[in-house]
């Protein structure tokens, strides 16, 4: 596996345990706008956002075959 590959595995992993934290999160809360669900909501906006800006930068170039 490239470092690439593994770099973006290892970024899907932080990904889904940032969801499924917020998931959890969400549940035990009264209210989506509190300050906790808000912070961890913008931790993986971030993450996915990273994860988007690696992967399209590394991603194989069009071979021009239809």
């Amino acid at each position: 596996m490239s470092e690439i590959n593994k770099l973006l595995a290892d970024m899907l992993k932080e990904i889904e345990q940032l969801r499924i934290g917020l998931n959890a999160l969400s549940q035990n809360k009264t209210s989506l706008v509190d300050p906790e669900v808000i912070k961890a909501s913008k931790k993986l906006d971030d993450a996915l956002n990273e994860y988007a800006r690696l992967s399209s930068k590394w991603q194989e170039p069009p071979t021009g075959q239809d």
